[in-house]
């Protein structure tokens, strides 16, 4: 079976944003635990087994669309989790700097926008092979 040439370094870009974000998402404060941070995580999976069921299908077109959806859903709460600062939390308290915060904030969202520019590459090499 052929795959995209890319879908190798879409999964190691997903592992490590996932890598990264469990870090963030562990300093986030407790009364997130099971709100933002427990979406965030979910969808992050999500989005890690969309890549592994998109390179074993056939036809790829409906999971590479839901793929999209889910990156795109994971950028919005990656922007909600900043826009709510929670950034700016070490050990569930608020004692990062706007500088820290805003650097925590450009590394994940650089990599789940890398992973969206992937994602996009891929569903363009798919639908030219029609």
């Amino acid at each position: 079976m052929a795959t995209h040439t890319g879908d190798s370094t879409l999964t190691h870009k997903c592992t490590e944003m996932i890598k990264l974000a469990n870090i963030y998402l562990n300093h986030a404060p407790r009364h997130e635990k099971y709100g933002l941070c427990q979406e965030i995580r979910k969808n992050m999976y999500t989005v890690y087994d969309l890549i592994t069921e998109a390179r074993k299908k056939h036809t790829k077109k409906t999971t590479l669309r839901d793929l999209d959806i889910a990156n795109e859903k994971l950028k919005m709460q990656w922007k909600l989790y900043h826009e709510l600062g929670y950034f700016y939390y070490h050990h569930h308290k608020r004692e990062k700097t706007d500088q820290e915060a805003l650097k925590r904030y450009t590394a994940i969202s650089s990599l789940v926008n890398e992973m969206g520019a992937m994602i996009g590459g891929w569903i363009k090499a798919n639908d030219s092979k029609k």
